[in-house]
């Protein structure tokens, strides 16, 4: 049974908005007092928010499906309908959202940091909030707003300062637990690490965090063995630190090898060139591991690299180790931390922005936009009145102005929303309505009183 998982595809869905209401409020002696029909419901929000506590997506492995609550109707009585039950995901600091095809949404880092991954719908508007001078009573309501819903990738990449990377069984796992209060499971045997460890190391003032993660083998860019769901972990550290096995029992490696294989599978991965390397040469415990480090550590200084001689099992060397890691974080984080505060950038809305796009295509036209893709999932279109309405608030946000600048006569075929979900209308402009009820949007049953 899986304890640990860094990646799942998880399908949220918000709630619905309740829809308004329609109703007349009657009393003794004034049978039509007017309109009462109350507001729905907003539907919940899914949000997903950074816990301390939480360490791996194992929750969304087994259930991926997460639904929020709908929004209750709206009553009479301008009784308003309850807003749906929001949820609210728990996920480990470093999840990075993304769509299935790999579009980026958010990168959650920080304790506490939150996104909405699905909003709720609106609640439709009850028909005494429709109320107006021009419709005393509408015999209409407004529906309430489907809530968002689509599929995500949480892929979790874990938030370190050093990474310490190296073929399985190098003594990887000993040096964190060496270092830090982690406790990763060590064996004697070989075999490699299959989650990551983070341990908290302190050198001085500097306080920073270590990952341990899976050991690499040739290969392990393209996906080979633990591959890619080791290499994920490294891209956030600041440094990284080749440990390497000094008394290795395959007779087949050595030290300058297994680096030069470590740092080929970085370059392959791609965006770690720029990364500080330390290497740690472990198990000087063992008599042929101690002469071994000795032999290649001048060619490996030769490289420029900052060479360290150390025991995870006796702590012989980890001091300047450590002391070595903390320089190097420290001077990332100093190159990291920002000039000056941010500057808050406010972007207006443009002037000739209509909010809306019309588009010729062919005899038709179509109409995109926010706010004419709303209306018109809020009405219902079983009701003329509401359809009215509807033509009403898109003649006022210039709509048919846009219609008869594209060339749209009476009669023309209109399409509101995207080619997968759109409404479709025979035009008829407000000079030449139709409806039958005068005034589009207006109540017929005040007519002459």
């Amino acid at each position: 049974m899986a304890t640990f998982v860094d990646r799942v595809t998880l399908h949220v869905a918000a709630g619905n908005g309740g829809h308004g209401c329609a109703s007349i409020r009657r009393e003794k002696f004034k049978p039509l007092a007017g309109p009462d029909g109350g507001n729905g419901g907003r539907g919940g929000d899914v949000t997903l928010v950074v816990d301390s506590s939480v360490t791996t997506l194992l929750e969304f492995h087994h259930g991926a499906l997460r639904v929020a609550g709908n929004g209750k109707p709206g009553h009479g009585d301008l009784r308003h309908g309850a807003a749906g039950d929001d949820i609210v995901l728990s996920v480990p600091d470093g999840t990075v959202v993304t769509t299935p095809d790999g579009e980026f949404i958010a990168d959650l880092v920080g304790v506490g940091t939150t996104f909405v991954a699905a909003q709720g719908g609106r609640g439709g508007l009850g028909n005494a909030a429709l109320a107006s001078q021009r419709r005393r009573a509408p015999g209409f309501a407004l529906f309430g707003e489907p809530g968002t819903s689509r599929d995500l990738v949480l892929e979790l990449k874990s938030v370190a300062d050093v990474a310490l990377v190296g073929y399985p069984s190098a003594g990887k796992s000993s040096l964190i637990a060496a270092m830090s209060a982690a406790r990763p499971k060590i064996a004697d045997y070989p075999f490699t690490t299959l989650v990551p460890n983070l341990g908290v190391v302190s050198a001085g003032e500097v306080v920073f965090t270590v990952a341990d993660v899976p050991g690499l083998i040739p290969g392990a860019s393209a996906g080979k063995g633990l591959g890619l769901e080791f290499l994920r972990h490294v891209e956030r550290c600041s440094v990284l630190v080749h440990v390497i096995d000094t008394a290795s029992l395959e007779t087949d490696r050595n030290p300058l090898a297994d680096l030069d294989m470590i740092e080929e599978e970085l370059t392959q991965y791609g965006g770690l060139d720029d990364r500080p390397r330390i290497v740690a040469l472990n198990k000087i415990d063992v008599p042929d591991g101690r002469t071994l480090a000795e032999m290649v550590r001048p060619d490996l200084e030769a490289r420029g690299l900052a060479v360290f001689e150390v025991s995870a099992s006796s702590h012989e060397g980890l001091r300047p180790l450590i002391y070595a890691m903390a320089g190097e974080v420290l001077a990332a984080r100093k190159l990291s931390a920002p000039a000056e505060a941010p500057r808050i950038v406010i972007k207006p809305k443009a002037v000739d922005d209509s909010g809306f796009v019309v588009k010729r295509e062919g005899d038709t036209f179509r109409v995109t936009g926010v706010r004419p893709e709303r209306w018109v999932r809020q009405t219902d279109f079983a009701n003329d009145e509401a359809v009215g309405y509807l033509a009403d608030r898109l003649q006022r946000l210039g709509v048919e102005a846009a219609l008869l600048k594209q060339g749209a006569t009476f009669g023309s075929e209109v399409l509101i929303g995207p080619e997968e979900n759109a409404v479709v209308f025979d035009w008829e402009p407000s000079t030449g309505s139709s409806l039958g009820y005068g005034p589009r949007g207006s109540d017929p049953r005040l007519e002459g009183r």
